[in-house]
């Protein structure tokens, strides 16, 4: 009897054992987050995906009550952070503010990421139309103008953009697919030389991102034909959308996303969108947002997943068209 009595007083210390190790691991569990957060920023300091990198860092800080710190991973046209941020542990620690190259880069040559199963989409943050610019002393005057003059010149008029495979690129290739005209694209290092061309007359028009770029264009430096965006821009007031240009089907805006690794935790993700969501709301970060040029367009993981199962295809489909590869 005291033989049993032993064994069933270990059994019963082995299930405590065992019920308090799960109960240990499902606290630490619970306890999410109990360290420092990063979110990967793919493009250096300075630009519209690093802003908004910081702006939710600093958001998320105090609500989630851990550090959020945002670490800037540059290069090859966003493809260095993404990767970095699909191969990182889905524990909720890793994150990435991805902009909309992570949609096309895998059209245009190899990536090491897929961008529907390597990542878990969080929320869409916002967008930023592109502008169709040239030089008042062009003579150009309209999209419509553009596109006689091109028609009349096949391949002569050029574009600058900051460089291959940009959704500045997109939106000038789809004006070319739906206008059935030729224009030969000049890719530049960055949006600001690339306005500079136009303004220099080196190009004859310029395709780039409105933020940092419309004081060139209010202060009559550059003429703005077009904005590529779904709507009005308040920025950019008696600019029309290309519809409004005559383009139909041709709404091309830069975007932001926030994204995890695939494998991620749902209730994690489910916690961040949450978050995130209801900052995205607030007045004070919608203006600031503004003031970069950006809107506002908050969506949840479901409504981003399916954004970028419909994008990756679509823009497919416009760099095979435009033949457009990668730089050598």
């Amino acid at each position: 009897m005291a033989k049993i009595s032993t064994l069933v007083g270990r059994v019963a210390r082995l299930a405590c054992a065992v019920a308090l190790v799960a109960a240990t691991a499902a606290a630490g569990r619970a306890a999410w987050p109990d360290r420092t957060i990063t979110i990967l920023v793919h493009f250096a300091p300075g630009g519209s995906n690093d802003l908004l990198g910081r702006l939710i860092a600093a958001e998320l800080a105090p609500v989630l009550g851990q550090s959020v710190v945002v670490e800037n991973r540059p290069g090859a046209n966003g493809n260095i952070g993404l990767a970095a941020a699909a191969r990182a542990e889905p524990d909720g620690y890793t994150l990435v503010v991805a902009s909309g190259v992570v949609v096309v880069n895998p059209s245009i040559g190899k990536v090491a990421y897929d961008p529907v199963k390597d990542f878990e989409p969080i929320a869409y943050l916002g967008y930023s139309p592109n502008m169709i610019v040239t030089r008042p002393a062009s003579g150009i005057t309209s999209i419509a103008d553009l596109i006689a003059r091109a028609k009349a010149n096949p391949g002569k008029l050029t574009f600058a953009t900051p460089g291959i495979g940009s959704i500045s690129q997109l939106a000038v290739e789809i004006l070319k697919i739906r206008a059935n005209v030729d224009l030969l694209h000049v890719p530049y290092s960055g949006a600001a030389p690339a306005a500079q061309a136009a303004i220099a007359g080196t190009t004859d028009i310029a395709s780039v991102a409105i933020a940092g770029l419309t004081g060139p264009v209010e202060s009559g430096a550059l003429k703005a034909l077009a904005q590529t965006g779904s709507g009005p821009w308040s920025e950019l007031p008696g600019v029309p959308t290309m519809a409004q240009a005559g383009i139909p089907d041709a709404v091309v805006e830069t975007s932001q996303m926030l994204l995890a690794p695939a494998g991620t935790p749902k209730p994690i993700v489910e916690r961040l969108a949450k978050e995130v969501l209801a900052i995205m709301q607030k007045p004070d970060l919608r203006e600031r947002m503004m003031k970069a040029s950006f809107a506002v367009g908050a969506e949840g993981p479901d409504q981003l997943r399916a954004r970028i199962a419909r994008e990756v295809p679509m823009w497919r489909e416009v760099i095979e068209k435009a033949g457009i590869k990668p730089a050598n």
